[in-house]
């Protein structure tokens, strides 16, 4: 019984990739993974320093967010409260 699954998927598994070569799709899929190649290599790149100044401005900009987050939350509540919403 598992033989005979394992036979029936490698089957399928086949006949989908005798059809994606037939009908151009490989060959599509290789010209786009050759062209994505070369568009990487063209580009630049940032350096340690550059990705760590980086970096710490996410980190602080995340945390200013944050931060803001929660006042704006407490705000909030606070009204809630006072006007028993």
């Amino acid at each position: 019984m598992d033989t005979t699954w394992i036979i029936i998927w490698l089957v399928v598994a086949a006949g989908l990739f005798a059809w994606a070569w037939r009908a151009g799709h490989l060959a599509r899929l290789t010209l786009y993974v050759q062209q994505t190649k070369e568009e990487l290599r063209k580009c630049t790149w940032p350096s340690w320093d550059e990705l760590k100044g980086s970096t710490v401005v996410v980190g602080i900009s995340i945390l200013i967010l944050g931060l803001f987050t929660v006042a704006v939350d407490q705000i909030l509540v606070q009204l809630f409260y006072l006007f028993k919403i």
